[in-house]
């Protein structure tokens, strides 16, 4: 069956409908009201997706001791036991999913997934762990581990060296017994249901639920 005959079998009301513009500047409030809808959708689904992405890192070991995966699984379990927040535990979990995409500028990657999510502080540390964590091994790199000390006058410099310190870079224990990324999940589904701030509010009551 060729593409055409495949269309013409399908008709017209099995296509998902689709705004009319061929340019944004085209657009009709009928077009964005069924990008919209199609938004809150898609947005609902993201922390099954951010979960999926966190998977991708079982295996990869890159010369640690434990792969990428067991290490955001040990330091998320470590600030759980000690008795932190969801927000914290879920930027715990997180703060190394950029590894796969962001070789270079891995803590960039994750604090943009987390930022609409938690706290200031924690977008702060996660963006930031990357200058931290160096302070333990920057310096058998001919790399000055003394980099964190440019942020030496934020207010949060020392929370983000105690994340380093107690959670991040303790983590790399093959005999350490981590909770199993299941137990996780629910933190970050409540976590990422919905935005403490987007760019993309709008005045439309249902949208607070776009990230639901």
């Amino acid at each position: 069956m060729g593409i055409e005959q495949k269309m013409s079998a399908e008709g017209p009301e099995q296509r998902p409908e689709r705004a009319k513009f061929r340019e944004m500047k085209e657009g009709t409030a009928e077009d964005w009201a069924l990008i919209a809808g199609h938004f809150r959708e898609f947005a609902g689904g993201v922390a099954g997706r951010v979960l999926e992405h966190l998977r991708l890192l079982d295996g990869d070991f890159g010369g640690f001791p434990v792969d990428r995966l067991e290490h955001s699984l040990q330091t998320a379990t470590r600030a759980y036991r000690d008795g932190r927040d969801e927000q914290y535990v879920v930027m715990a979990l997180l703060h190394d999913i950029g590894d796969t995409l962001g070789s270079f500028n891995h803590p960039d990657v994750a604090a943009a997934i987390i930022k609409p999510f938690v706290r200031e502080q924690l977008h702060w540390i996660c963006q930031q762990h990357g200058h931290f964590q160096g302070y333990y091994y920057f310096h058998y790199l001919g790399i000055d581990r003394e980099t964190r000390e440019q942020f030496r006058g934020s207010p949060n410099f020392e929370a983000c060296a105690e994340f380093c310190e107690k959670y991040d870079q303790a983590s790399f224990d093959p005999d350490y017994q981590s909770e199993p990324l299941e137990f996780f999940e629910p933190m970050v589904h409540r976590v990422m249901a919905r935005p403490l701030a987007t760019l993309y509010s709008m005045d439309d009551p249902d949208a607070a639920e776009a990230a639901e």
